[in-house]
């Protein structure tokens, strides 16, 4: 098992600052390529201060193990690659974590897929991380979220160039991207508000020979940026895992887990948030006895505001880092 990885600040060798980020969906182990001026001298994430790490999920395509990996065999592995859950994505990680050295992480962060990843760690690694901020995120996948997610897989599935998921052996581009450009047309909606779509393009037209809608223009670019850079296979596992996050699988309920947290927990909401809504992010809040009130980030963009509104969600990273030195100096 490969897990493909970045760091920044290397503190002369010194880890006992590390922060762990836990990328999104389709995120990859460099912060600043999906987090623009979140690392750095003097950022939030403050690579004069703490040694920051991340790690690109099992499962991925950008260097971690996953479905466009060569197996024993010498073939890629397509569609024989394992489900995979949040808590093997974590457990990878905390593997990985001893590998190169790193016992405890003052703080683990992530927005989305990577809050239910850090979430995780609260639970099933108190002892290894000092508190965790959980970014646009939930303690289980809601009925809304797995009914969307599924007709993404079942677009991309659809597509012949599917091919069952073993499409590798094509020639060079003829993988499924017209049903990767469709999943990611669905998800982007979900990732930006309604109100924002209706302000942004209304019914404009894109004043082309095409005779699209603007907003279909749009949806039409994401989806090409993402077609040609993300695996297709890799798209369903990872959205198969985050649809089977549940906190409290085998562990007595969603309330139980959370109940048993004992680090401080930091929960961010994005008001505008559909995918993620913020009574999810309430519940959180609520059932974690070590958890703050949600901080709220305003925004006009929708879940996509963690990328956005750098300011905003800097600050409370600040603070996430302040609560999680705070702790580990208490025990």
């Amino acid at each position: 098992m490969t897990i493909a990885y970045q760091t920044w600040g290397s503190l002369n060798g010194d880890r006992s600052n590390a922060v762990l980020v836990n990328h999104a969906l389709t995120g990859w182990s460099d912060v600043p390529g999906w987090w623009p001026e979140m690392v750095g001298p003097g950022k939030p994430l403050d690579t004069d201060q703490f040694f920051i790490v991340c790690p690109n999920v099992i499962g991925g395509c950008q260097g971690s193990t996953g479905p466009a990996s060569l197996a024993p065999d010498g073939r890629r592995y397509g569609s024989r690659f394992p489900q995979i859950t949040i808590r093997d994505m974590v457990a990878a990680e905390v593997a990985f974590s001893d590998q190169i050295g790193i016992n405890q992480y003052v703080l683990a962060v992530g927005p989305s897929m990577g809050g239910m990843r850090a979430l995780e760690w609260a639970v099933s690694f108190p002892d290894r991380v000092g508190a965790i901020a959980s970014i646009g995120s939930s303690a289980v996948a809601t009925g809304d979220q797995i009914g969307t997610s599924s007709i993404q897989i079942r677009a991309i599935k659809n597509d012949p160039k599917f091919r069952g998921g073993d499409y590798y052996d094509a020639r060079p581009g003829d993988g499924p991207h017209e049903g990767m450009g469709l999943a990611r047309r669905i998800a982007h909606l979900t990732y930006r508000c309604e109100t924002e779509m209706d302000v942004r393009f209304g019914r404009d037209l894109q004043g082309d020979e095409s005779g699209r809608f603007a907003v279909e223009s749009y949806l039409d670019h994401q989806a090409e940026k993402l077609a040609h850079r993300f695996d297709a296979n890799t798209y369903i596992r990872l959205t198969e895992a985050m649809n089977s996050h549940d906190i409290g699988r085998g562990r007595g309920g969603v309330s139980a887990a959370l109940e048993s947290i004992q680090i401080p927990v930091v929960v961010v909401t994005i008001d505008t948030d559909r995918l993620f809504p913020s009574r999810l992010q309430a519940e959180l809040a609520e059932l974690t006895p070590t958890a703050e009130p949600p901080y709220v980030v305003v925004s006009p963009f929708g879940h996509d505001g963690f990328l956005v509104e750098i300011d905003a969600v800097g600050q409370i990273i600040r603070h996430s880092l302040d609560v999680a030195l705070n702790s580990l100096a208490t025990r």
